[in-house]
Protein backbone atom coordinates (compact mmCIF):
# COMPACT_ATOMS: atom_id res chain seq x y z
CA UNK A 1 0.00 0.00 0.00
CA UNK A 2 1.35 3.23 -0.88
CA UNK A 3 -0.15 6.21 0.20
CA UNK A 4 0.14 10.60 -1.14
CA UNK A 5 -1.32 13.53 0.96
CA UNK A 6 -1.31 16.99 -1.15
CA UNK A 7 -1.01 19.64 1.64
CA UNK A 8 -0.82 23.30 1.43
CA UNK A 9 0.87 25.68 3.59
CA UNK A 10 -1.67 28.42 4.79
CA UNK A 11 -1.50 31.58 7.30
CA UNK A 12 -3.34 30.44 10.16
CA UNK A 13 -6.92 32.04 10.12
CA UNK A 14 -7.14 33.20 14.12
CA UNK A 15 -6.11 36.06 13.64
CA UNK A 16 -7.05 39.49 11.43
CA UNK A 17 -6.66 38.57 8.14
CA UNK A 18 -5.40 41.97 6.14
CA UNK A 19 -4.26 42.32 2.85
CA UNK A 20 -0.21 43.42 0.83
CA UNK A 21 -0.77 47.35 -0.37
CA UNK A 22 -0.62 45.83 -3.75
CA UNK A 23 -3.76 43.52 -2.87
CA UNK A 24 -2.04 40.80 -4.53
CA UNK A 25 -1.02 38.63 -1.15
CA UNK A 26 -2.06 37.80 2.49
CA UNK A 27 0.12 40.04 4.67
CA UNK A 28 1.77 37.44 6.88
CA UNK A 29 3.97 39.47 9.15
CA UNK A 30 2.13 38.93 12.42
CA UNK A 31 0.65 35.65 11.18
CA UNK A 32 1.49 31.83 11.96
CA UNK A 33 1.30 29.18 9.25
CA UNK A 34 -0.54 25.63 9.71
CA UNK A 35 -1.87 23.03 6.72
CA UNK A 36 -5.75 22.95 6.81
CA UNK A 37 -8.35 21.11 8.63
CA UNK A 38 -8.81 19.17 6.09
CA UNK A 39 -5.44 18.23 4.80
CA UNK A 40 -4.58 17.64 8.82
CA UNK A 41 -7.54 14.98 8.70
CA UNK A 42 -6.15 13.82 5.09
CA UNK A 43 -2.76 13.25 7.12
CA UNK A 44 -3.97 11.26 10.15
CA UNK A 45 -5.60 9.07 7.62
CA UNK A 46 -2.95 7.80 5.36
CA UNK A 47 -0.77 7.15 8.35
CA UNK A 48 -3.30 5.09 9.92
CA UNK A 49 -4.05 3.28 6.34
CA UNK A 50 -0.24 2.07 6.81
CA UNK A 51 -0.65 1.41 10.45
CA UNK A 52 -3.24 -0.82 9.65
CA UNK A 53 -2.21 -2.20 6.16
CA UNK A 54 1.25 -1.56 5.81
CA UNK A 55 3.31 0.05 3.38
CA UNK A 56 4.18 3.86 3.11
CA UNK A 57 2.85 7.17 3.20
CA UNK A 58 4.41 10.30 1.62
CA UNK A 59 3.46 13.88 2.06
CA UNK A 60 3.82 16.69 -0.57
CA UNK A 61 3.82 20.54 -0.61
CA UNK A 62 4.18 22.78 -3.67
CA UNK A 63 5.80 25.94 -2.01
CA UNK A 64 8.94 28.04 -0.48
CA UNK A 65 11.53 26.44 1.73
CA UNK A 66 9.15 27.80 4.49
CA UNK A 67 6.87 24.95 3.95
CA UNK A 68 9.28 22.46 4.94
CA UNK A 69 7.71 23.26 8.47
CA UNK A 70 4.32 21.52 7.52
CA UNK A 71 6.15 18.56 5.99
CA UNK A 72 7.93 17.89 9.12
CA UNK A 73 4.80 18.59 11.19
CA UNK A 74 3.31 15.19 9.11
CA UNK A 75 6.36 13.21 9.48
CA UNK A 76 6.31 13.48 12.93
CA UNK A 77 3.12 12.45 13.20
CA UNK A 78 3.94 9.23 11.29
CA UNK A 79 4.47 10.03 7.39
CA UNK A 80 6.66 8.03 6.37
CA UNK A 81 9.08 10.22 3.80
CA UNK A 82 8.13 13.95 2.31
CA UNK A 83 8.35 15.98 -1.18
CA UNK A 84 9.01 19.52 -1.30
CA UNK A 85 8.17 21.23 -5.25
CA UNK A 86 10.34 24.30 -4.55
CA UNK A 87 9.34 27.48 -5.30
CA UNK A 88 9.84 31.09 -5.78
CA UNK A 89 6.54 31.19 -2.51
CA UNK A 90 4.74 33.02 -5.21
CA UNK A 91 1.23 31.76 -5.98
CA UNK A 92 0.73 28.99 -8.33
CA UNK A 93 -2.77 28.95 -9.93
CA UNK A 94 -5.10 25.38 -9.57
CA UNK A 95 -4.07 24.81 -12.95
CA UNK A 96 -0.36 24.95 -12.52
CA UNK A 97 0.01 23.26 -9.03
CA UNK A 98 -2.03 20.01 -10.82
CA UNK A 99 0.41 19.81 -13.53
CA UNK A 100 3.42 20.18 -11.26
CA UNK A 101 1.95 17.55 -8.80
CA UNK A 102 0.89 15.21 -11.79
CA UNK A 103 4.35 15.07 -12.94
CA UNK A 104 5.92 14.62 -10.03
CA UNK A 105 3.39 11.70 -9.18
CA UNK A 106 4.17 10.06 -13.20
CA UNK A 107 7.91 10.07 -12.06
CA UNK A 108 7.76 8.85 -8.48
CA UNK A 109 4.98 5.68 -10.20
CA UNK A 110 7.15 5.18 -12.76
CA UNK A 111 10.47 4.55 -10.87
CA UNK A 112 8.66 2.71 -7.35
CA UNK A 113 5.37 1.82 -8.81
CA UNK A 114 1.81 3.47 -8.72
CA UNK A 115 0.28 5.49 -5.20
CA UNK A 116 -2.43 3.21 -4.38
CA UNK A 117 -4.33 6.26 -2.90
CA UNK A 118 -3.64 10.08 -3.59
CA UNK A 119 -5.78 12.63 -0.93
CA UNK A 120 -5.92 16.28 -1.06
CA UNK A 121 -8.08 18.85 1.36
CA UNK A 122 -11.09 19.47 -0.25
CA UNK A 123 -10.46 23.19 -0.81
CA UNK A 124 -7.49 25.74 0.19
CA UNK A 125 -7.82 26.91 4.08
CA UNK A 126 -6.23 30.68 2.48
CA UNK A 127 -7.77 30.96 -1.34
CA UNK A 128 -10.97 28.08 -1.35
CA UNK A 129 -9.53 26.68 -4.24
CA UNK A 130 -11.00 23.35 -4.98
CA UNK A 131 -9.67 22.70 -8.53
CA UNK A 132 -6.40 20.38 -7.77
CA UNK A 133 -7.42 17.00 -6.41
CA UNK A 134 -10.20 16.78 -9.55
CA UNK A 135 -7.16 18.30 -12.03
CA UNK A 136 -4.95 15.83 -10.98
CA UNK A 137 -7.66 12.77 -10.84
CA UNK A 138 -8.16 14.11 -14.82
CA UNK A 139 -4.35 14.47 -15.61
CA UNK A 140 -3.31 11.00 -13.83
CA UNK A 141 -6.59 9.28 -15.51
CA UNK A 142 -7.73 7.87 -12.01
CA UNK A 143 -11.25 7.58 -10.02
CA UNK A 144 -12.19 10.71 -7.80
CA UNK A 145 -14.59 11.42 -4.65
CA UNK A 146 -14.85 14.83 -3.52
CA UNK A 147 -16.06 16.03 -0.04
CA UNK A 148 -14.93 12.67 1.60
CA UNK A 149 -15.88 12.23 5.22
CA UNK A 150 -15.58 8.61 5.43
CA UNK A 151 -13.10 6.21 4.31
CA UNK A 152 -12.29 2.36 3.62
CA UNK A 153 -9.49 1.09 1.17
CA UNK A 154 -9.97 -2.35 0.60
CA UNK A 155 -7.65 -4.58 -1.46
CA UNK A 156 -9.18 -4.02 -5.12
CA UNK A 157 -10.73 -0.67 -4.23
CA UNK A 158 -11.97 2.40 -1.99
CA UNK A 159 -15.33 2.96 -0.41
CA UNK A 160 -15.89 6.63 -0.02
CA UNK A 161 -18.68 8.19 1.95
CA UNK A 162 -19.80 12.11 1.60
CA UNK A 163 -22.94 13.35 3.44
CA UNK A 164 -26.14 14.22 0.85
CA UNK A 165 -27.79 17.21 0.35
CA UNK A 166 -31.05 17.46 3.10
CA UNK A 167 -29.14 14.21 5.04
CA UNK A 168 -27.84 10.97 4.79
CA UNK A 169 -24.70 9.66 3.13
CA UNK A 170 -23.41 8.84 -0.67
CA UNK A 171 -21.73 5.55 -0.55
CA UNK A 172 -18.99 5.36 -4.34
CA UNK A 173 -16.72 2.56 -4.64
CA UNK A 174 -13.80 2.95 -7.12
CA UNK A 175 -11.42 1.20 -8.18
CA UNK A 176 -7.53 1.36 -7.16
CA UNK A 177 -5.71 3.63 -7.84
CA UNK A 178 -7.83 6.67 -6.72
CA UNK A 179 -7.88 10.22 -5.82
CA UNK A 180 -10.12 11.53 -2.35
CA UNK A 181 -10.52 14.94 -1.31
CA UNK A 182 -11.51 14.77 2.12
CA UNK A 183 -13.57 17.17 4.94
CA UNK A 184 -12.85 18.00 8.36
CA UNK A 185 -14.66 15.15 10.45
CA UNK A 186 -12.99 12.11 8.37
CA UNK A 187 -11.18 11.78 11.64
CA UNK A 188 -9.61 12.89 14.70
CA UNK A 189 -6.01 14.13 14.10
CA UNK A 190 -3.39 12.99 16.69
CA UNK A 191 -0.78 15.91 18.22
CA UNK A 192 2.90 15.09 17.37
CA UNK A 193 4.85 13.63 20.42
CA UNK A 194 8.11 14.92 21.28
CA UNK A 195 10.05 11.88 19.74
CA UNK A 196 7.48 12.04 16.59
CA UNK A 197 9.24 15.87 16.23
CA UNK A 198 13.19 14.41 16.97
CA UNK A 199 12.68 11.53 14.04
CA UNK A 200 10.99 14.47 11.84
CA UNK A 201 14.15 16.41 11.68
CA UNK A 202 16.20 13.64 11.11
CA UNK A 203 14.65 12.51 7.76
CA UNK A 204 15.28 13.84 4.90
CA UNK A 205 13.11 15.37 2.73
CA UNK A 206 13.04 15.45 -1.52
CA UNK A 207 13.33 18.32 -3.53
CA UNK A 208 12.05 18.88 -6.66
CA UNK A 209 11.97 21.95 -8.78
CA UNK A 210 8.69 21.86 -10.44
CA UNK A 211 8.59 23.67 -14.46
CA UNK A 212 5.74 26.07 -14.28
CA UNK A 213 4.35 26.37 -17.75
CA UNK A 214 3.07 29.71 -19.25
CA UNK A 215 0.41 31.44 -17.00
CA UNK A 216 -3.05 30.91 -18.09
CA UNK A 217 -4.66 32.71 -15.49
CA UNK A 218 -3.59 35.76 -13.50
CA UNK A 219 -4.76 37.12 -10.61
CA UNK A 220 -6.64 40.71 -10.35
CA UNK A 221 -6.82 40.85 -6.37
CA UNK A 222 -7.66 39.65 -3.23
CA UNK A 223 -10.55 40.92 -1.58
CA UNK A 224 -11.39 40.67 2.31
CA UNK A 225 -15.13 40.09 3.00
CA UNK A 226 -16.13 42.76 4.95
CA UNK A 227 -17.05 41.69 8.70
CA UNK A 228 -20.74 41.13 9.82
CA UNK A 229 -21.88 43.11 12.15
CA UNK A 230 -24.15 42.46 14.98
CA UNK A 231 -26.04 44.07 17.71
CA UNK A 232 -28.22 42.96 20.59
CA UNK A 233 -31.09 45.00 22.16
CA UNK A 234 -31.80 45.25 25.76
CA UNK A 235 -35.97 45.16 25.86
CA UNK A 236 -35.70 45.13 29.97
CA UNK A 237 -35.62 43.26 33.29
CA UNK A 238 -38.28 41.16 34.81
CA UNK A 239 -42.19 41.48 34.22
CA UNK A 240 -41.79 44.81 32.60
CA UNK A 241 -39.90 43.40 29.47
CA UNK A 242 -42.97 41.08 28.45
CA UNK A 243 -44.91 43.65 26.46
CA UNK A 244 -41.85 44.10 24.13
CA UNK A 245 -41.52 40.31 24.38
CA UNK A 246 -44.86 39.77 22.41
CA UNK A 247 -44.41 43.03 20.23
CA UNK A 248 -40.90 41.32 18.86
CA UNK A 249 -43.11 37.95 18.26
CA UNK A 250 -45.65 39.54 16.53
CA UNK A 251 -43.26 41.11 13.87
CA UNK A 252 -41.23 37.79 13.83
CA UNK A 253 -44.78 36.45 12.98
CA UNK A 254 -44.53 33.71 15.58
CA UNK A 255 -47.99 34.82 16.97
CA UNK A 256 -51.20 36.55 16.05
Amino acid sequence: MRVLVCVKRVPATAGKISLTADEQAIDTKFLGFTVSPHEECAVEEAVRIVESKGGTSTVLTLGSEDAIDQLREAMAIGVDSAILLETDGSEWSPIDTAAAIADTIRAHEAADGPFDLVMLGNEAADTGDYQVGVRVAVALDRPIVTGVKGLEVGDEAVVARREAAGGGWEVYEVPRPAVVTVREGLNLPRYPSVPGRLRARKKEIERIVPTRADATTSRIRLRVPAEKVSSVEILGEGPEAAPRVVDVFRRLGLIA
